[in-house]
């Protein structure tokens, strides 16, 4: 545990302590940022479980009350997850797209949710059934996050490494989970399971239930009934009102409705070119899922929403960054990494720029508006498995009047670093431009002849030469864990970090903790009026650590 009073580390033993290896800090052109607590499961988990799964971490906000009749809007939820099995770090609808990321469309988000009324004491001991709940006060910020055959929940507002509260699934493992805090019926967390088995529950009954399982849940692809293959990531469609999607590791991707039966009968017609995008939907009204997504072969690692929920990107085991338009239900364009696997996946918040990581150690800035890769960053010594926009940053220098916007975004690895980075296009040295020669095409349109012509929509463009494309370097290199990371998430006031074993880090941002001693309390707290997430264009920054 860190005190946060001097930045040092305590001698209090700990399964979980923080590494003498590792800083406690690490230095940005606008300060340090400081370790300020960590979270974990029980020390007495078996090692053993943690194999079975790769941790994700979702922040839930909940309010002080349901409220039922509270207009739908676009999801806040932020989480972070496993490129590699899950989904990337997202914010639906206040973030990057991922948010997911869904953390897995972006995670920064324009929609600010406050954390400032501390929550008790659950009593909810993941180690005692004897436990007590009757202080639980309704409200509150958590981390939920999965491990092995759980999903543990910790209270964010509290130092308190255990979790304060374990849901243990029988017959399979969780993979992934998103929360979505304006649910209007009370369901508001869904879960997908290594079986392919999806529940959706409220978060504050499992809180405020003494049990280790699942209360009041809905069940869906029950027994993988639909789809046997394991959910790799799952996201709420933002303003969907209480629709959500699955994505599958056999590359296809189920829209569901929560207001329908979880058992509701639905059958698809056999996917007759496993290499074609098709959309079926169900036959019938009650079926639940309503409609069924073949994106591609081998599975999808991770999906993102745009932040108007306009858009779904896919990252998948065949490499290809794939964006669609939602409603329409159409490709819209995509392109393949430089080498291997696509992980993970995340949106800015304004949704001009998605990005990508995966087994080729880099990260990928792909533009919308141009529809190709405008920008490599190379700074990872492996595989990239997540990555999120930074949509509370903004620049030290910034006076709001130039036109260039400027991105702070981050990456996380199995390298154990995290990574950030600032994102300008304007300062981006551009390599000789030529045209692409005899690179094959990916569709029935003709291979653009040069770099500035845009591809036609529905294109999937050929992995770019190494030579074409420009490339960046990383503002900031610093190792965080001793084991590989799954994810990361941006909040007002901190960054939080997670590896595959189970462990998460809270960094606060610089000046934060100084000037806040109860910063824990006020970790998500924000004033609920927007506020600029993009910064205007300063003079080129240049840092090393």
């Amino acid at each position: 545990m860190i005190n946060t009073a001097n930045g040092m580390m305590s001698t209090a033993p700990s399964g979980n302590a923080q590494s003498p290896g590792l800083k406690t800090y690490f230095k940005t052109p606008e300060g340090r940022y400081k370790l300020h607590y960590e979270k974990t499961h029980p020390s007495g988990l078996l090692h053993y479980t943690h194999g079975k799964t790769v941790t994700q971490v979702t922040i839930a906000h909940l309010k002080d009350k349901p409220s039922p009749s509270t207009p739908t809007a676009p999801s806040s939820s932020f989480s972070a997850s496993s490129g590699v099995r899950s989904a990337a770090a997202r914010l639906l609808g206040g973030g990057n797209g991922s948010r997911a990321l869904s953390f897995v469309g972006g995670n920064g988000g324009s929609k600010s949710v406050s954390g400032n009324n501390r929550v008790g004491s659950l009593g909810a001991s993941s180690s005692s059934n004897s436990t007590s709940t009757s202080n639980f006060d309704g409200k509150g910020t958590f981390l939920i996050f999965n491990v092995g055959d759980a999903i543990f929940i910790s209270d964010l507002n509290s130092q308190d490494k255990d979790p304060i509260k374990s849901i243990h699934f029988s017959n399979s493992n969780p993979l992934c989970h998103a929360f979505d805090q304006d649910a209007k019926d009370g369901h508001d967390l869904i879960i997908g399971l290594n079986s392919g088995d999806v529940y959706s529950v409220s978060l504050r009954q499992q809180l405020q239930d003494v049990g280790k399982k699942l209360v009041g849940a809905q069940h869906y692809n029950k027994d993988g009934s639909v789809n046997s293959s394991r959910c790799t990531s799952i996201a709420w469609v933002p303003g969907g009102d209480g629709a959500f999607v699955v994505a599958h590791a056999d590359g296809n991707l189920y829209v569901y409705e929560k207001s329908k039966d979880g058992a509701g009968d639905s059958s698809f017609p056999v996917i007759k070119d496993q290499t074609q995008f098709s959309v079926a939907h169900a036959r019938y009204s009650k079926s639940n899922p309503i409609a069924r997504w073949h994106i591609c072969q081998g599975s999808i690692n991770s999906i993102a929403f745009s932040t108007d929920g306009a858009y779904l990107a896919t990252v998948g085991r065949d490499g290809y960054l794939r964006v669609f338009d939602y409603s329409k239900e159409q490709l819209v364009c995509g392109g393949k990494s430089y080498y291997g696997a696509l992980l993970c996946c995340a949106w800015s918040i304004d949704g001009k720029y998605v990005l990508t990581g995966g087994e080729d150690d880099l990260v990928q800035v792909w533009s919308m508006e141009d529809r190709k890769v405008v920008a490599w960053g190379e700074g990872h010594n492996s595989w990239v498995s997540g990555v999120a926009f930074d949509s509370y940053w903004s620049s030290p220098n910034s006076d709001g009047t130039e036109e260039t916007v400027m991105y702070r975004f981050g990456s996380v690895g199995q390298d154990t670093q995290l990574l950030l980075w600032d994102l300008e296009m304007d300062e981006i040295v551009v390599p000789l431009r030529r045209p692409p020669g005899g690179s094959p095409t990916y569709s029935t349109g003709s291979q653009s002849a040069h770099w500035e012509s845009a591809f036609p929509v529905g294109t999937l463009q050929p992995a770019p030469s190494m030579r074409d494309v420009p490339k960046i370097s990383p503002l900031v290199q610093h190792r965080v864990h001793t084991e590989p990371l799954s994810g990361l998430i941006f909040t007002q006031d901190s960054v939080l970090t997670v590896c595959r074993e189970g462990h998460i880090k809270i960094w606060m941002r610089p000046g934060v903790a100084d000037n806040q001693p109860n910063s824990a309390e006020t970790i998500l707290s924000t004033s609920l009026k927007e506020k600029p997430l993009l910064s205007s264009k300063v003079g080129s920054l240049s840092y090393k650590q």
